[in-house]
């Protein structure tokens, strides 16, 4: 037997300025994109090792993954669809890690029209898919997959988990022992990301229900939080659940998404975050460091590049500085044209520089001043450093060029490219110890916590004007079907 297994991940936020064009992918093909996942924790190395111990032939037509950002380019939908949709015919069985979010200059539905081209090139043959929690689900992707499974943990840490789930669901299929189908119910609520994480709360309380579920005997349910960044008709939480394709089984799928779903509706005030003062965020974070010997945490969650945030952003340091915090460890931030000038100076050069701020946030109507700074160039690297764990575990990084720039009461980490701070590797490459510090200040709104978190005091969440801010109301949302809460009060 032949199986299909590709991935094509895009989490898109449409007021995103990041450009993402097929290069951002770094896609690779063929017997490249089948070793890049070999040994990792993704959902299409979980379908590998599953085929393989099927004894399947693998057909792996490509590998792509490229961090948020604004609207896929058209270029790079079509070429990167294409490699999939060719390779779908002659098949026995697809398996496909997407994302559930993504949308493309002629796309606003990524997943859905691929799936719909999928199922068109491969009429009858099984189809099933792994998707990221924050997917934004669409009556495409329900119609034209066999199976749905979604990540049940964020921050996310169970993508090979989910792929294997998927995987086994859609083999039984193949093999000839069940059949399955897809129901859902699309509530309409835009959660907030930061009101998604199933550490605790009403999202844990949804996802416990759903595995609750599928202990008492159903194959698969998912809930989606959705990704709300996006202007489109339903950026909404969704609940989906993989049920056998008998009249009793769809009845009974479709009776838990409906019971699920009227929960969730029950807590939907309790999907929405509300960001307190910027001032306000910093005095209690001030008052979190009297007498401590850990770091105060401070999340600059409104400039987060894993949901399309530019990572550039000044406005948090701005306040902190202003209300004399000291002892800052900050990083990292993206500012390639102030990297060239701080390596040209060289380690121990003093400089003057104008910091970030630096790309237009034309979609929110905002355009930034760079922070002038007085500092000292402490170290350079080349920016590279390989994940501990427990996300992307083993996964080799690269910022671009790193430098450590000393500002007196900060010490920032100024790196070529947006990334992520999922692990101590975008300090420790440049020898700097978090720590160390008094308040350590990361672009980061969820993938820092499993290792960052143990090591603070205290966390504080500080929201500005940003492309991942969590206030709605920056953003000029068009396409939106209304009436959608909390943008509407019912």
């Amino acid at each position: 037997m032949k199986i299909l297994i590709a991935r094509f991940n895009h989490e898109t936020n449409t007021f995103s300025p990041v450009p993402t064009p097929l290069e951002a992918f770094s896609p690779t093909y063929g017997e490249a994109a089948y070793r890049d996942n070999m040994g990792m924790r993704t959902a299409m190395a979980a379908f590998i090792d599953l085929a393989q111990r099927a004894g399947a032939t693998l057909v792996t037509p490509v590998s792509a993954t490229a961090n948020p950002s604004g609207p896929v380019h058209a270029q790079a939908y079509d070429e990167l669809t294409a490699r999939i949709v060719n390779a779908a015919p002659g098949c026995d069985a697809i398996l496909l890690d997407l994302h559930g979010a993504m949308v493309a200059e002629n796309s606003v539905d990524g997943e859905g029209d691929l799936l719909e081209r999928v199922r068109a090139c491969a009429p009858g043959v099984p189809i099933g898919v792994a998707l990221d929690l924050h997917g934004n689900i669409t009556q495409k992707i329900i119609d034209n997959a066999d199976v749905v499974v979604g990540f049940k943990t964020y921050p996310h840490v169970d993508m090979y988990e989910t792929g294997e789930h998927a995987g086994r669901l859609l083999l039984a299929m193949l093999q000839g022992h069940e059949r399955y189908t897809v129901r859902w119910h699309q509530l309409a609520l835009m959660s907030h990301t930061l009101r998604s994480t199933t550490l605790h709360g009403a999202m844990l309380r949804a996802v416990e229900e759903a595995r609750a579920a599928e202990q008492q005997g159903m194959p698969a349910v998912s809930i989606f939080a959705g990704f709300s960044l996006a202007d489109i008709e339903a950026p909404c939480v969704s609940v989906v659940v993989t049920g056998t394709d008998t009249p009793e089984g769809v009845a009974s799928a479709q009776a838990v998404a409906d019971r699920i779903a009227a929960k969730i509706w029950d807590d939907r005030a309790q999907f929405v975050y509300d960001s307190e003062p910027l001032t306000s965020s910093l005095a209690r974070a001030q008052a979190l460091a009297v007498g401590s010997h850990r770091p105060v945490l401070l999340l600059d969650h409104s400039d987060n590049c894993m949901s399309g945030g530019t990572c550039d952003t000044m406005d948090v340091l701005q306040a902190a500085l202003s209300q004399e915090l000291q002892d800052i460890a900050v990083g990292p931030l993206c500012d390639a044209q102030a990297v060239s000038a701080l390596i040209e100076a060289g380690i121990g050069g003093k400089v003057n520089i104008a910091l970030g701020n630096k790309v237009p946030l034309s979609r929110l109507g905002l355009v930034k001043q760079p922070m002038l700074v007085q500092g000292t160039v402490r170290a350079i690297s080349d920016g590279q450093y390989t994940v501990s764990g427990p996300i992307y575990t083993g996964q080799r990084c690269c910022m671009g060029r790193t430098v450590l720039l000393d500002i007196g009461a900060a010490k920032i980490v100024v790196t070529e490219r947006p990334h992520e701070p999922w692990d101590l590797g975008v300090f420790a490459c440049v020898g700097l110890e978090p720590r160390a510090h008094r308040f350590l200040l990361l672009k980061s709104r969820m993938y820092c916590r499993p290792v960052f978190e143990p090591l603070a005091q205290a966390l504080v969440e500080c929201d500005s004007p940003g492309v991942t801010s969590s206030d709605y109301s920056l953003f000029p949302f068009s396409h939106v079907k209304h009436p959608v809460y909390p943008l509407d009060q019912f």
